[in-house]
């Protein structure tokens, strides 16, 4: 027909765009329904994060171990003897306390009120281990019944209490143990963690620094909002999750602090973008569409990677890794779910009052052209004297990796245990006694099948390296009895595990398997970082896969995985200068112990080698298409 052009209309952007276009077209069109699932969503993840409460998974278990497995069955066999027991310490200034009626009584009213614990002492077994060469000190130990938890407290109070009721003058009484000591420690500081202080923190935290970054209203609160739907969704698939599965109480925490920084992260980077699009003139549908297929493709590199990492922990095979992996893979997952639809929905509401509603003097206000301010003029310095730059960055990274080398990843020593109180004392009394900080820490073996247990504990008192060991009447059921030994060294010390392997051989030939808390503790570590080379290199190899399609280039990949363990490697270094050492640890009132928790590190590898490559991602993938663009 004349005047009709045979020529095609025109791809709209969201079609030129591809599938993220596409998605960010949807979500303009249905930007008010796509609110309201995430609305309906978020409520129902708040109800979610209540009911988790009951389900945690709220131990330190090791599956397949010897130590472990015998302590699982000491509890079956005896109803006690997995717990780490109090130690309830007995001192006379003059008297002989292994002779005293008083001592006697009263440990006699801490057993009465202890119904269902496994007790020794010098009175019930005889044996001279439990008092010190001067005769004036003297102890009874006390295993609590039922399984170990991470939320059960040591009830140390109550036994003091027991013990010091109708004490005379002269005889002191004080109650510590591994559990007592750690209450100790932690008492004063915060009584507790609370996740949703913890968040709360947190988020204000966040909130002022976006104040600066944006200084509107809109601005600083979208990402807020974006990172509660994340969080709270997150709870949801995490419930769901210990239907199938153990999940660790610890879990909770990540969700809440790591869900934050990477929905906030996330969100920040698409609003730049959408902002800066915005100025450049283009409507709002056509912000996003840009916005999504460029910043969007980088949070779903950035996402992946930082999910794979966590995914990895899964070959760990300790319960508490393992559950961690699995809940802290949907962390990012749901944060880019959320980033991508949520948010984008909330642009095309907002539009160009995303700027408006100014909260902070303009001068603190971002105004695109972030080249023409400090951060441009730092990257032109960089660009003139690289060589420069990157040898002073060398030399401080290369200084906190040599301090990294110090990490101790292992259970500090009782004697490093902090605080005040009579688990403070009663340890520190010992100390002074010449009583071995093993007794806090037993080496105890579960005989089987009828074996003899004082067979057993004549074996172990030949072993070096051992106080001594008894097998103490009453620890014994069927034909299962319960072998107590102390070892002479703290049973976190460097030497425990010659002392644990002698233990183990002199067991050779009987029916007896050794557990107790240094050994349960040992079997943990061999479990944790036996398997982490494997975890390390699956790591590293799924995110060079990940990052050579993603930047279609082999040297960028490796780069980028490079610089994440160097930066690693500071981070491990920094983590030891802090809470290692103790330089500064007393601003997180967290104090310093000379060791750091065994399964630290290896969360701390699993989250920050993702989230560092998260910041390589974005600057890697703007600086392509600047590039490109300014090529075409």
């Amino acid at each position: 027909m004349k005047g009709q052009s045979n020529r095609k209309p025109s791809a709209s952007p969201a079609d030129r765009a591809g599938r993220l276009g596409r998605l960010a077209h949807f979500t303009t069109r249905y930007r008010w329904p796509v609110i309201a699932v995430w609305i309906v969503l978020t409520l129902f993840g708040g109800y979610a994060a209540g009911q988790l409460s009951s389900r945690w998974y709220q131990s330190l278990a090791v599956p397949g171990k010897p130590a472990y497995e015998g302590s699982q069955r000491t509890l079956k066999a005896l109803g006690a003897g997995v717990r780490s027991p109090n130690t309830v310490v007995f001192h006379s200034v003059g008297a002989d306390v292994s002779k005293s009626p008083a001592v006697r009584a009263a440990m006699a009213r801490v057993v009465k009120a202890s119904p269902g614990a496994l007790t020794s002492s010098y009175f019930s077994t005889g044996n001279p281990m439990y008092v010190s060469r001067d005769r004036h000190t003297t102890f009874l130990q006390v295993y609590p019944p039922g399984p170990d938890r991470l939320d059960v407290k040591s009830g140390s109070a109550k036994l003091r209490a027991a013990a010091a009721s109708g004490l005379p003058a002269g005889i002191t009484v004080d109650v510590t143990g591994y559990a007592p000591l750690e209450e100790a420690t932690t008492q004063g500081s915060s009584g507790g963690s609370n996740v949703l202080l913890e968040a709360l923190i947190g988020g204000l935290g966040a909130l002022l620094i976006l104040l600066f970054v944006f200084g509107t209203l809109p601005a600083v609160l979208t990402p807020l909002v974006v990172a509660v739907a994340s969080i709270l969704n997150t709870f949801t698939l995490v419930w769901a999750l210990t239907y199938i599965t153990d999940v660790s109480i610890v879990v909770q925490f990540l969700i809440a602090l790591v869900g934050l920084g990477v929905a906030i992260d996330y969100a920040l980077l698409m609003i730049f973008r959408f902002r800066d699009e915005l100025r450049e003139g283009n409507d709002v549908e056509s912000s996003l569409v840009e916005t999504m297929t460029h910043a969007g493709h980088s949070v779903i590199i950035s996402g992946t990677t930082v999910a794979v990492g966590l995914l990895a922990m899964v070959l760990l095979p300790v319960p508490l890794l393992r559950s961690m992996g699995l809940g802290g893979m949907l962390i990012p997952v749901v944060s880019v779910l959320a980033t991508l639809t949520l948010l984008p929905a909330m642009l095309a509401v907002l539009g160009p009052r995303i700027n408006s509603i100014r909260v902070m003097p303009r001068r603190f206000i971002d105004r695109g052209h972030p080249e023409d301010g400090a951060w441009g003029r730092w990257a032109r310095f960089v660009l003139r004297r690289p060589l420069a730059v990157a040898a002073v960055g060398l030399v401080i990274v290369a200084a906190l990796a040599g301090l990294g080398t110090q990490l101790n990843p292992t259970e500090a020593q009782l004697k490093n245990f902090p605080g005040t109180g009579s688990a403070i004392a009663a340890r520190n009394q010992l100390a002074a006694a010449g009583i071995s900080p093993g007794v806090m820490k037993p080496l105890n073996v579960l005989v089987e099948n009828g074996g003899d247990a004082k067979q057993v504990a004549a074996k172990l008192n030949a072993v070096p390296g051992l106080v001594g060991a008894t097998a103490p009447p009453g620890w014994h059921k069927g034909p299962n009895s319960l072998v107590e030994a102390f070892a002479t060294i703290d049973g976190s010390a460097p030497g425990i595990q010659a002392t644990i392997d002698r233990a183990n051989t002199s067991l050779k030939g009987t029916n007896g398997t050794l557990t107790g808390l240094a050994a349960v503790d040992r079997d943990f570590l061999h479990a944790l970082f036996g398997s982490f080379p494997y975890v390390l290199g699956l790591v590293l190899l799924l995110t060079f896969i990940l990052l050579t399609r993603a930047f279609r280039s082999v040297v960028l990949a490796l780069k980028a995985i490079l610089l994440n363990l160097v930066s690693l490697a500071g981070a491990f270094g920094i983590v030891v200068f802090v809470f290692q050492m103790g330089h500064g640890s007393g601003l997180w009132n967290i104090p310093a112990t000379g060791s750091i928790t065994p399964w630290i590190p290896v969360m701390i590898f699993a989250f920050l080698f993702g989230l560092s490559m998260d910041y390589e991602v974005f600057m890697l993938t703007r600086m392509r298409e600047a590039h490109a663009h300014a090529h075409a």
